[in-house]
């Protein structure tokens, strides 16, 4: 029997004997530990609870009001208007991938795979798409903005958010609610409802909640001011952010192109006659300003619209005095249908091809133009949807039982089991069938019928009987029937299961001179597996031109023991307070074996009124499932090839497991405090410094890092050895970029908060402000703090605030508050010769929401408005995580509570 196993049977045959002590009788101040003051939030920043602005690591509790700013649609979104978050997955920034609609949450913006999400403390499946979570029965979100893994396990990097719902709420509780922009789209319908009661004589409570949110989305692109640009390369080689660039490359109708692929200005117009490709205000190469070239960014969505559905139920009964038991189960769907982009093939055009007029050839002819010539085309009128079109959804089953209880005196435990399952159904529709679209397009004329070239000659061996031709010159002229036989979708059905379970004690066996030791210990064991259940058979023979599907079959396990102490050292009543905290947690992984993470750190109160602390620790994050175990993933860049002069190109960047990572260390140094001054009543201030480095970085470099690498490594290697494939002409097909353990991340900065509560009049007058400041994030060395272009990773502003002044009253509510994003740079991307982009500054942007709220009896009637200036976002091509595309927003409804 290995080390590793014995701590892990000894942690939780200890576990299990103290939840099987006796229980006796104790009051509510010794089940805590120590009594709440003034009513304060006991939060969940570690294994020992202390309120928020008391805690030994720094946390925001984001509660009460708080939830309700902005009428968010989601938790995900709520948690993205605090600053110390990254909206890197929500509808308005994955309206590209196959994972559209998914909102997580990510702390400093270092991925939402380093940030723990726990549902009542304990590990969940829905973490991966907090749609899931019922939002009219989130009480608190506990924010813990620093490394925890010691605490709360492996993923806890950045550090933990803990949802925690309102598991006593009794009585009925619901709403209606829609929403829409100022331009007129962007709607939404919500309603929600829940119930809660007791039975029992007190001592069983349960509750049921459902809720059902429908989200338009925007699928106009143009309907937005600034989200149509790029970096364009000028003919003094400069670089300039641009509106418009297009690819001479692409037109509607198609683009002619020599075998090279070099542009030659001429277009097909509807009708099938040739004529000139109209140019912008300025043409270099293959882009050009305005124009009647395309961009594939124009037909992305600004938001991605999708539909959910929730269920929840919860149950719990004491058993005794001092033993409760519980268990919830939760459904969610979420769905996403929608056209997302066309494809953009180049065809080989014959000059005997059937749809080429006589008007086209004698033209062609003219231009010089005389043997087969490529078709750069955008295929926007193929199928309903005129591109490929993504019909995703998302069904989560789970279900937890756990016991609470308490023995001697204050000591308490807890345990719990959870089984979740995320069944996936995922379809790209509208794709070309490679083999076959070739065929139909090569079409020749036989007795003046349009015939697929491998059926025109009746002994050739490979014909084949179905094929349909294809007229891809002029938009509009590809026929329903050879829609159906040249494009297909790709499908993919797979099963993610977590199975979870913990069981931890809390108490105090003994006092120092100072005052009580606090002992918290325990053990976790998890399991985590996907199977894939179908992938449709033109993905598996690999026919699908765009995206094929692929299985990904994998598991593992971990087994864990941790333990926490917190040792008063120092107790001078109303002078000083001196507490010292440390944990550690061994960890069992099945595919890369034993791991420790641990932290330490202290308290120090000063005169009741100033709290100083420190706290260090190494946190780890292990290899998911789709890192370790992906086949195959695919997406489409926009590349620049330096093997070729840097001309920019659509590329396939196909994307894969690795079984041999390894887990990520991570090591965060956190100082800071928070002041509470005894003479101004309600005023509560807290700043926090933070550090932190991650080694060996489980990640995939962008595809354009990858070409650049290749490159300097052996300029004379255009293929890297395998990993870049390319057509007869030398353009880059696709590139191969799996995971692996290459990079170290960096990151520095401050978290800042106050808030003040008074009396006014018949309410309460409320201010709270957050604040963020990143002195620098390296990503292997290169800051990416102050560059907030979308398309850099992990870009990130210098500052981000957000400040609320709220005033409430038994009839009336209302709220002011202001969202400040710092500017910067979009992009250090640097010309030929080295010069960065001429108008490379974005501005910073303040925004002002406005909340209201009229209450009569059990019903209030609210209003919001987001973005009440309008204000527009910066330049950029594709998404920004940072800045808000949507507009002026209004929303609002109607609450129930009784």
């Amino acid at each position: 029997m290995n080390v590793s196993t014995k701590i892990w049977l000894a942690s939780t045959a200890v576990s299990v004997l103290t939840m099987l002590s006796p229980a006796y009788a104790q009051t509510a101040e010794d089940a805590a530990g120590e009594p709440t003051k003034g009513g304060e939030i006991l939060v969940t920043a570690s294994r020992i609870q202390r309120s928020g602005f008391d805690a030994p690591t720094p946390t925001t509790v984001i509660g009460g009001d708080d939830l309700l700013l902005g009428n968010r649609p989601s938790i995900a979104q709520v948690l993205n208007d605090a600053p110390q978050f990254r909206a890197t997955s929500t509808p308005a920034t994955t309206v590209g991938g196959t994972n559209s609609g998914l909102s997580t949450a990510d702390l400093r913006g270092l991925g939402a795979v380093r940030t723990l999400t726990l549902l009542n403390g304990h590990r969940f499946q829905g973490s991966s798409d907090l749609n899931t979570i019922p939002q009219n029965l989130v009480k608190r979100v506990d924010v813990v903005t620093g490394g925890a893994s010691a605490a709360w396990g492996s993923g806890a990097v950045a550090g933990v958010v803990n949802i925690i719902l309102d598991d006593d709420m009794t009585g009925v509780r619901g709403g209606i609610q829609t929403g829409i922009s100022s331009r007129g789209d962007a709607a939404r319908y919500g309603a929600d409802i829940a119930w809660g009661t007791r039975f029992a004589d007190g001592r069983g409570h349960f509750m049921i909640s459902g809720d059902y949110l429908h989200e338009r989305g925007i699928l106009d692109r143009k309907s937005r001011p600034n989200l149509e640009a790029g970096v364009f390369q000028r003919a003094d080689g400069q670089l300039e952010l641009v509106r418009d660039p297009n690819f001479t490359l692409f037109n509607r109708g198609g683009s002619i192109l020599s075998a090279t692929g070099v542009p030659y200005g001429l277009i097909f117009n509807p009708d099938g006659s040739v004529g000139p490709l109209p140019l912008g205000s300025a043409t270099v190469g293959q882009y050009t300003v305005g124009g009647g070239g395309q961009n594939i960014y124009d037909y992305v969505a600004v938001s991605a619209p999708y539909k959910r559905g929730n269920v929840f139920a919860r149950v719990d009964y004491e058993l005794t005095d001092n033993l409760k038991i519980w268990a919830n189960g939760s459904f969610n769907r979420t769905t996403s249908n929608y056209g997302m982009f066309p494809e953009t093939p180049a065809a080989v055009i014959r000059p005997d091809n059937a749809f080429l007029t006589q008007t086209a050839r004698d033209q062609l002819a003219a231009a010089g133009i005389t043997t087969p010539f490529l078709l750069g085309r955008m295929l926007d009128d193929v199928g309903s949807d005129r591109m490929l079109k993504l019909r995703a959804s998302r069904r989560l089953l789970e279900g937890a039982i756990g016991l609470e209880g308490s023995f001697g005196k204050g000591w308490t435990y807890n345990a719990y089991y959870d089984h979740g399952e995320v069944r996936l159904n995922q379809r790209l529709d509208n794709q070309r069938i490679t083999a076959r679209f070739n065929n139909a397009v090569d079409a020749v004329l036989v007795n003046g019928v349009a015939t697929c070239r491998i059926n025109a000659d009746a002994s050739t061996a490979n014909d084949d009987p179905a094929c349909v031709p294809i007229n891809l010159l002029g938009n509009g002229n590809i026929s329903n029937e050879a829609a159906a036989y040249a494009f297909g979708g790709a499908q993919l059905i797979a099963t993610l299961k977590l199975d979870a379970a913990g069981a931890s004690v809390q108490g105090q066996p003994f006092s120092t001179w100072a005052g009580a030791v606090d002992l918290a210990f325990g053990t976790d064991v998890r399991w985590e597996k996907q199977v894939t259940n179908y992938v449709d058979p033109l993905s598996l023979s690999k026919s699908l031109a765009t995206l094929n599907s692929s299985a990904t079959n994998g598991q593992f396990s971990v087994k864990e023991a941790f333990v926490e102490v917190n040792v008063p050292l120092l107790d001078l009543p109303d002078a000083a307070k001196l507490e010292v905290n440390g944990a550690a947690r061994y960890s069992d992984y099945s595919t890369s074996g034993g791991i420790w993470s641990w932290k330490t750190g202290g308290t120090l109160r000063l005169v009741n009124d100033l709290l100083l602390r420190a706290v260090y620790s190494r946190d780890i994050r292990s290899p998911s499932i789709t890192e370790y175990y992906l086949s195959r993933s695919t997406n489409i860049g926009n590349l620049q090839d330096p093997f070729r002069g840097a001309p920019q190109t659509n590329v396939v960047v196909y994307g894969g497991g690795n079984p041999n990572l390894t887990p990520e260390i991570s090591h965060t140094l956190a100082l800071g405090g928070s002041y509470s001054p005894h003479v101004v009543p309600g005023l509560r201030l807290s700043v926090d410094y933070y550090s932190i480095k991650i080694d060996n970085v489980i990640t995939t470099i962008t595809a354009q890092d990858a070409l650049n690498q290749c490159f300097a490594a052996d300029p004379g290697d255009p293929t890297c050895g395998g990993v870049i494939t390319r057509t007869a002409n030398g353009t880059i097909e696709s590139i191969t970029n799996a995971y692996r353990n290459l990079a170290e991340y960096r990151t520095r900065g401050l978290d800042i908060e106050a808030s003040y509560r008074m009396a006014l009049g018949s309410g309460s007058l409320t201010f709270r402000a957050l604040a963020n400041h990143v002195f620098d994030l390296k990503i292997n060395g290169t800051d990416v703090s102050g560059i907030v272009g979308g398309e850099t990773a992990f870009s990130t502003p210098k500052w981000r605030m957000t400040g609320t002044v709220a005033y409430e009253n038994e009839k009336f509510g209302g709220n002011v508050r202001l969202r400040y994003v710092d500017g910067g740079i979009y992009s250090r991307q640097l010309g030929p010769n080295g010069q960065p982009i001429l108008n490379n500054h974005i501005d910073s942007r303040l925004y002002t929401d406005l909340g209201v709220q009229f209450k009569t009896g059990s019903f209030t009637l609210f209003g919001n408005v987001n973005n009440l200036f309008d204000l527009n976002p910066p330049l950029t091509p594709f998404i920004t995580p940072h800045y808000d595309v949507i507009g002026r927003y209004f929303s609002g409804g109607i609450k129930l509570n009784f």
